[in-house]
């Protein structure tokens, strides 16, 4: 067993060794691709390699070992006409998706097709590869048939090369039996018991489908209200909350995740209170994220310390009022003790929403990227930005021209796929097809910035998140724009605001969103979403309490490069959590390396209103605050997010829940604990 631990070092790559050598499959096919020699000898060749790099000392061996080593084997194997065999950074080319141990444990546990005893049916590039050719087929359905093949072999290699991952459900479901490829749902709930009920029935079916849904609550008649039909009282919108919760709990999504959901009531529902404190215990509706529905009006009272109105949603006619500055300072504290409710700004949300004349926006997807019309999906995508790092010398840049590239082929396929998901509602399928929503999005933003040698805290990293998210939704409109000329425009496209304002055709209502990437990141060895890195190194705690360790790569090799590494030192940082006051790394490596708490909670909202700005959809950011920090700290957070454009906001204080999802905290081997559970409903997207 190769010591998990061991990486091979190519220029600026590194692989993890025992994926590497995984079946003796990279080596051998390499020798079989490459030269006569017969499987069974390749074999033979490729363990001896094995067993040889086995034996090694230290965590880190240079490709250029592995190669001469081959080159001694092939020569003992009676090849020594090929003994000259030059290997370089090709091997690991040819053999992508170079994954890691951590990212192949997760696409096995919930990616990749299974026989009925839960044993995987296919590899990931045999995954990569079905999502390829499913997705490609819609060419044909959209009059390209002659492009299928070519499209799958870009869409293929994009994957592969872990530059693009679409969200979860295309992933697991696309060419097989469920077929449903969408994340993001919203749902109406009507005021009536049939309206409820149809709500739910459709959440469980979207759920089993394996996409998340949004509600908004607001519709339903407050709580002790007259029930005409039957002389009865209301019992309010929490309390259905429970039932779908209690629901949701019963439903596996496809058999790899639980059910996710958002809950949204109105700032001006006459239930409001109750609704802000419905998740005081740690143990209540563990299957939503909740927000407030903030509206301007709201906070235009809040400003001046005055009352607001609240409103019978039946009829919108005023049944009484509460103190404006009372009912905020109640969702403050209440998100300080345990980080719900997070708010939502309607009021913004349908500003930008693309067709006004269609409906009215009410609620988000579960992790509150993604603001969708009742009855409406939207399927997403991701850009690693990881992987558009160019090197001139020893100054290192964005590669532009690769990442227009990966936009324009990202929108494609995402608009593919809209044609390839089997939606599981007729209604749904409707809605979808007529507005074609897609979310593409980022991750790995925290990696770009420790390349570029950029402190996370800083306004050269703010001017940097708008730049690139800038250069990604211009490209992404305009390829969206390419699409319309060559597929035709959004069907709803005379309905909306493009019309409107005399813009040129669009193929899709939304172009751009940004997803926490929870799973996703795993499995493209990079940050999640916009987040800055939580630790330095930690053990990642998922699905069965299976341990996976990390630590970051760029950190570990600037310290052997700078030569302050040490296991000890990596123990520390380990139990620290941060690096902020070790005095044994060098201070531009401590200002350049920080961390989720090392940053102040106003540097976190200006990243979120950076990325804003240049996001169609809406931003999915935690606020990660350390556990000392006061109620007054939360409010100013909530304040600056309003104050900066943001649609919406979400904070964590650490230690407010009993089982949170990242900790720093010392544990056995001393390396912090990252626990991922499904009330925090992370890696939906």
């Amino acid at each position: 067993m190769i010591n998990q631990n061991k990486m091979i070092v190519a220029d600026d790559i590194k692989v993890d060794l025992g994926t590497f050598l995984e079946d003796d499959s990279v080596l051998s096919g390499f020798l079989l691709k490459h030269n006569s020699i017969s499987t069974d000898k390749a074999k033979n060749i490729s363990r001896a390699v094995r067993k040889k790099l086995e034996a090694l000392d230290g965590d880190f061996i240079p490709l250029p070992l592995i190669e001469r080593i081959l080159k001694e084997k092939l020569a003992e194997s009676g090849y020594p006409n090929i003994s000259s065999i030059s290997v370089g950074k090709n091997i690991l080319d040819e053999n992508k998706p170079l994954l890691t141990r951590n990212a192949k444990i997760v696409l096995e546990r919930r990616y990749l097709k299974k026989d009925e005893n839960g044993n995987p049916m296919e590899t990931p590039k045999e995954m990569f590869r079905r999502v390829a050719a499913h997705i490609a087929r819609a060419e044909a359905k959209l009059n390209n048939p002659s492009g299928v093949k070519k499209m799958e072999e870009v869409f293929y290699k994009m994957m592969t090369e872990l530059k693009f991952l679409p969200n979860s459900p295309t992933l697991m479901n696309a060419n097989r039996e469920l077929g449903q490829l969408a994340a993001c749902f919203v749902l109406p709930v009507e005021d009536s018991m049939e309206g409820i009920f149809d709500a739910l029935k459709n959440a469980a079916i979207i759920h089993k489908s394996g996409g998340g849904t949004g509600f908004s609550f607001s519709r339903l008649r407050p709580k002790n209200s007259r029930v005409g039909t039957t002389g009865g009282v209301a019992s309010g919108p929490v309390s259905f909350m429970r039932v779908f919760n209690t629901a949701t709990e019963q439903v596996k999504q496809g058999g790899t995740r639980r059910g996710a959901n958002m809950a949204i009531l109105r700032v001006d529902h006459p239930d409001i209170m109750e609704f802000i404190h419905c998740k005081k215990d740690d143990n209540a509706l563990n299957n939503f994220n909740i927000s407030v529905g903030i509206t301007d009006k709201f906070m235009e009272a809040l400003k001046k310390g005055q009352s607001y109105d609240l409103f019978d949603p039946r009829d919108m006619k005023k049944v009484s009022e509460l103190n404006s500055t009372k009912v905020y300072e109640t969702i403050v504290k209440q998100a300080w003790e345990n980080g719900d409710p997070g708010i939502v700004f309607l009021d913004r949300l349908n500003k930008d929403n693309p067709t006004p004349h269609i409906g009215e926006i009410e609620s988000t997807n579960p992790c509150g990227e993604q603001p969708l019309l009742p009855m409406e999906a939207c399927n997403l995508g991701s850009i690693n930005l990881a992987k558009f790092i160019k090197k001139d010398g020893a100054v290192k840049s964005i590669d532009y021209k690769s990442l227009e590239k990966t936009v324009c082929e990202a929108v494609r396929f995402l608009d593919n796929t809209i044609e390839m998901s089997r939606y599981p509602i007729v209604e749904i399928d409707k809605m979808v097809k007529a507005n074609r929503k897609i979310g593409l999005g980022i991750m790995g933003f925290a990696d770009l910035l420790y390349h570029l040698e950029i402190p996370y805290n800083s306004q050269k990293a703010i001017d940097m998140a708008g730049e690139i998210m800038g250069f990604i939704q211009k490209t992404g409109h305009k390829a969206s724009r390419a699409l319309a000329e060559e597929r035709g425009p959004f069907p709803n496209f005379d309905k909306s605001i493009y019309k409107d304002r005399g813009e040129k055709p669009i193929r899709n209502a939304t172009v751009t969103t940004i997803a926490p990437t929870g799973s996703l990141s795993i499995i493209a060895g990079c940050s999640s979403g916009i987040e800055p890195l939580f630790a330095i190194s930690f053990v990642r705690n998922i699905m069965d309490n299976d341990e996976l360790l990390e630590v970051h790569p760029i950190f570990e090799d600037i310290a052997r490069k700078r030569g302050f590494y040490s296991k000890n030192l990596m123990r520390d940082i380990s139990q620290e959590g941060t690096i902020a006051h070790m005095d044994e790394i060098p201070e531009d490596i401590r200002r350049i390396f920080v961390t989720a708490h090392d940053i102040s909670p106003e540097w976190h909202i200006k990243m979120q209103a950076a990325f804003q700005k240049y996001t169609d959809n809406a931003v999915s950011k935690t606020v990660n605050l350390p556990s000392d920090s006061t109620v007054e700290d939360v409010k100013k957070i909530y304040d600056l997010a309003y104050e900066l454009g943001c649609k919406g906001v979400t904070i964590y204080r650490d230690g407010s829940k009993q089982n949170q999802v990242l900790s720093v905290k010392t544990v056995k081997d001393s390396v912090a604990t990252v626990k991922e559970r499904p009330e925090t409903l992370e890696g939906f997207t």
